[in-house]
């Protein structure tokens, strides 16, 4: 006995599926998304085409090697100096006291919300974290200033004054807290995506929840962590608000973070409130530290899109 054949309907091979009708709403989607993306690279470019200029004729007048070598920035006075080490250390001291808060808060708040918590107090404690990411950065400052600042100089040990008045210490604390929303909210999307497969042949195994969360979820959802934290270190740097109220503006090269000290970005924000004539050479001065920023964070980006294709999991 042979089976019925079945036939095709009439008008249903490959020449009218090239007939069909032309789905324009999803041209019409795919132009926009392809305008979302030429709109940020057209503004990297921008960015990229307006600090050349000055920063060119700044380093016509300015070696680069007194620039990145100098220990004495004094730009905007009399007798100026050019050495952008006491911007560049104000910086990274502010940044990685950050780091040293929201990185193990961020993290440790991740693994909680990811491997802990329970539906409900996900749905609760989530957004409540990410309301951290929504206060204007000057309320920040202005807490580091008038809040953290007393606490510490009030606390501080031995009986000495401790931190001055402005001081990077206060700083860099309340940037780290600012960063914690950053840091936790993408390392706990990175460790959600883990499959739970692996979760469920570690529990077979005899793990507890501790080992399973630290020793599997963790190192399969390194390479979001990583890029998490990359992002949190580009906006530490990028800072203007907090580290121009609480930490100061003058510009000293030391490694003590009790002290007054001016980062670049403060020093940006410093520049450009309009004492300074826009076409002098002082002027130019702010591009040459934005210039600066800029590579540093790209240098960084690129360090992180390499450690990111480096540890990358990839589960089908």
């Amino acid at each position: 006995m042979t089976s019925p054949t079945l036939k095709a309907p009439a008008g249903a091979g490959p020449r009218s599926l090239r007939r069909a009708k032309p789905r324009y709403g999803e041209r019409v989607i795919q132009g926009l998304l392809l305008v979302a993306a030429l709109v940020s690279v057209a503004t990297t470019v921008g960015i990229v085409v307006s600090l050349i200029p000055p920063t060119v004729d700044f380093f016509e007048r300015v070696s680069v090697a007194e620039f990145l070598g100098g220990t004495e920035w004094t730009a905007l006075f009399s007798t100026p100096e050019y050495g952008v080490l006491p911007l560049l250390g104000a910086t990274m001291l502010i940044t990685v006291i950050a780091l040293a808060v929201a990185v193990p808060v961020g993290l440790g708040a991740a693994i909680y919300l990811s491997e802990y918590a329970d539906r409900r107090v996900r749905a609760a404690l989530k957004p409540a974290l990410e309301v951290l990411a929504g206060v204007p950065t000057v309320v920040y400052g202005f807490f580091a200033l008038s809040f953290v600042t007393p606490r510490l100089r009030e606390w501080w040990p031995g009986g000495g004054t401790g931190p001055d008045f402005q001081n990077a210490l206060s700083a860099g604390l309340v940037m780290g807290v600012m960063i914690i929303p950053t840091i936790a909210s993408l390392s706990e999307d990175a460790m959600a995506a883990v499959p739970d497969s692996l979760r469920d042949g570690a529990y077979a195994l005899g793990s507890g929840k501790r080992i399973v969360s630290v020793r599997v979820v963790v190192p399969a959802a390194l390479s979001g962590i990583v890029a998490a934290c990359v992002l949190g270190i580009s906006r530490a740097i990028g800072e203007t608000m907090i580290v121009a109220i609480a930490s100061g503006l003058t510009a000293t090269l030391t490694v003590n973070p009790l002290e007054a000290m001016q980062t670049m970005t403060g020093f940006i924000a410093q520049a450009g409130q309009g004492d300074v004539p826009v076409q002098s050479f002082e002027y130019k001065t702010i591009f040459a530290v934005g210039a600066l920023l800029f590579v540093i964070t790209f240098v960084m980006n690129v360090i992180s899109i390499r450690l990111v294709r480096k540890y990358r999991e990839v589960y089908e």
